[in-house]
Order: structure tokens, then C-alpha cells, then sequence
């Protein structure tokens, strides 16, 4: 009886074995399982993780606007990322501009931006000295996230000009061509419509003293 009864035990366990070998997948299957829902995955990701999308960074433009407290003035600079310029006492440099993708959900664009001014060093009487104020991301549509906090000047960006593959250049960087360009050179005009005298030229800016030049480490205090 005993016999009997340890001959039955010993069937019932190799009858579940092998049930569950049936209802196991082989890790062959399991691989290749995960390797079609991963290529179904990347199937909806534009382009691979870590490759750049849209324009070079290098061809980028960032609007970055600059305002004088103290009288009101507002003026807006496009820099390239690594160019920077001057204005009076300040300097601004970008290093990138990013905008976010079309099928992103939240929309925003910004650039990391440096800002140089050329002052006494607070609470002092010492000479006028170039000194960064300012290195950080500053975005258009979300200004709150990173303030640069200065007495006197303000900075802030509107935009970063670039596109993504398949997007339709924007109002405004296409330009139909007007009439006039159509028209040769030699061409006479119509009588009655004497063309209009150019615009005179701005006066040029005095020539500024020596301020920090790219990155303008050497020059500027941290």
C-alpha cells in the first residue's frame, strides 16, 4: 500500500511539472517578446534618445530682450549660441537656445544665458569693474521658473528661432518677394510715384571700452 501510495505521489508531481513547462514561456520566447514591444515602442519615437533634433544648435537664434530700469529703454539682440553682445554696459552671451519639439505637450522655448555688467562692486566706492550677474536658463512662456534679479537691468528671452523635420517655416521667415524685386534694375518708373528717399542711417554707437569677449572668464568677476 505504501508502494502504491508513493508510486501515485511521485505521478502527480511530474503530471505538474509538467503543466507548468507548458504554461512557462522559454526565455527564447520572452526575449523575443520584449524585443517586438520595444520595436513598437521606438516605432512612435521620432528619432533615438540622445540625437539632435531640429536645427544645429550651432544655426539657432535666441531673441533675448534687455531693459534699463532706470530710463525705461528696451532693446532686443538675436545671438547665435557662443556669440554674445554689448550694449552700453551689459554684455550677453548665450550658449543654447531650446525650443520644445511639436509634439510635446507643453510648449516653451528658452535659452541659458550670461550676463556681464559693468559697475562698482556693491556696497564700494572702487572703479567701475565687468562682473557676471547672471548664468542660467531663461524661458519665455514660464519667466518665474529663473529670474535674473538685478537693481537696474532686466533680460528676459522671447524666443529661440529654430524648426523640427516637417514643420512649416514660420510667418515672417519666408518673405514673399514684392513687386519691386521682380522689376529689373533699368526699369522705368511710373510717373506720378517719385520713389522715396532711404531711410537715413543710425548714428553709430560711441566706441565702448574693453568688455569680456565669448566666454570673458579672464576679464569678468565671478
Amino acid at each position: 500500500m505504501k508502494r502504491a501510495g508513493l508510486i501515485c505521489l511521485a505521478g502527480a508531481i511530474l503530471a505538474l511539472s509538467a503543466c507548468d513547462q507548458l504554461n512557462t514561456p522559454s526565455a527564447e520566447k520572452t526575449a523575443q517578446s520584449k524585443k517586438e514591444k520595444s520595436a513598437a515602442a521606438a516605432a512612435n519615437i521620432p528619432a533615438a534618445v540622445g540625437e539632435q533634433l531640429g536645427t544645429p544648435m550651432a544655426e539657432r537664434i535666441a531673441v533675448v530682450s534687455l531693459l534699463n530700469k532706470r530710463n525705461g529703454q528696451t532693446r532686443d539682440f538675436e545671438i547665435k549660441p557662443g556669440e554674445s553682445v554689448r550694449f552700453g554696459k551689459v554684455v550677453l552671451l548665450v550658449r543654447a537656445c531650446e525650443r520644445t519639439a511639436p509634439w510635446e505637450t507643453y510648449a516653451d522655448q528658452g535659452a541659458f544665458v550670461r550676463v556681464a555688467v559693468r559697475e562698482r562692486p556693491p556696497g564700494t566706492n572702487d572703479s567701475e569693474r565687468w562682473r557676471w550677474v547672471f548664468s542660467g536658463w531663461l524661458f519665455k512662456d514660464n519667466p518665474a521658473q529663473n529670474i535674473m534679479q538685478h537693481p537696474v537691468y532686466d533680460v528676459w528671452v522671447k524666443a529661440c528661432k529654430m524648426s523640427f523635420p516637417g514643420e512649416e517655416p514660420t510667418p515672417g521667415e519666408l518673405a514673399p518677394p514684392s513687386d519691386d524685386d521682380n522689376k529689373p534694375s533699368n526699369a522705368p518708373q511710373s510717373p506720378g510715384k517719385p520713389k522715396a528717399d532711404a531711410a537715413p542711417a543710425p548714428a553709430p554707437e560711441p566706441e565702448p571700452d574693453e568688455a569680456p569677449e565669448g566666454d570673458g572668464e579672464a576679464t569678468v568677476e565671478t
